[in-house]
């Protein structure tokens, strides 16, 4: 059995904020993800500047690991034992059709750098370490439904292999019509048992702290 542990997570999804099961924040009024994520932002005030240059959803994925970490003490672990693993269905398609539009307008062509650079999901994670100084293995799977068979299964291979020791794992997804973030922590530390079936309980907000 693998001895890796859940020991919190965060749900991010209409309008709404959760922790362990538990809201941490809401915005009724706020109006599509982007408007949604400059609340969050002012509910977390992290002072990191370069959060206003990001596409939406590496904002929802660095909002997510913010609120996942925060006061979480990880100084017992160096920096390249700390790792990200990751998922969506969409990839970055939102963020890939504002830079096809800007190809497409032959009358103000001008792609812009900063926005081909997040055509890129692993970007998301990048945006994450550096924030948080992490160093170690990352992921960023594409899968048309959230497999948590998938994220275990290459999490507890990194663990076992003794890649990391201690993992953000989870979903971060935007399309046209939705948004959602679920990331949760594991290490050594936690107190739920790190498995598919655990994660799956999680994500579908089965159990009740």
């Amino acid at each position: 059995m693998v001895d890796l542990k859940i020991s919190r997570y965060c749900h991010i999804m209409d309008n709404k904020v959760f922790v362990d099961g538990s809201l941490r924040f809401e915005d009724r009024d706020a109006i599509g993800l982007k408007q949604f994520t400059k609340s969050i932002y002012r509910f977390l005030a992290p002072s990191y500047n370069k959060f206003f240059k990001m596409d939406e959803i590496s904002r929802l994925g660095f909002l997510a690991a913010e609120v996942l970490l925060k006061d979480v003490d990880l100084t017992d672990y160096s920096s390249d034992e700390i790792s990200v693993i990751l998922s969506n269905s969409e990839s970055t398609l939102l963020t890939d059709q504002n830079h096809q539009d800007s190809i497409n307008d032959f009358d103000n062509f001008f792609p812009s750098p900063s926005v081909f650079v997040y055509t890129l999901p692993n970007i998301m994670i990048g945006e994450i370490s550096i924030r948080h100084k992490f160093q170690g293995e990352n992921t960023f799977f594409i899968v048309e439904n959230f497999s948590a068979d998938l994220i275990a299964n290459h999490i507890n291979n990194l663990f076992l292999t003794n890649k990391s020791k201690v993992f953000v794992g989870g979903l971060v997804n935007q399309s046209n019509d939705n948004y959602e973030a679920f990331v949760y922590l594991a290490s050594d530390k936690g107190h739920l048992q790190h498995n598919a079936l655990k994660i799956k309980s999680l994500y579908n907000n089965k159990i009740e702290y």
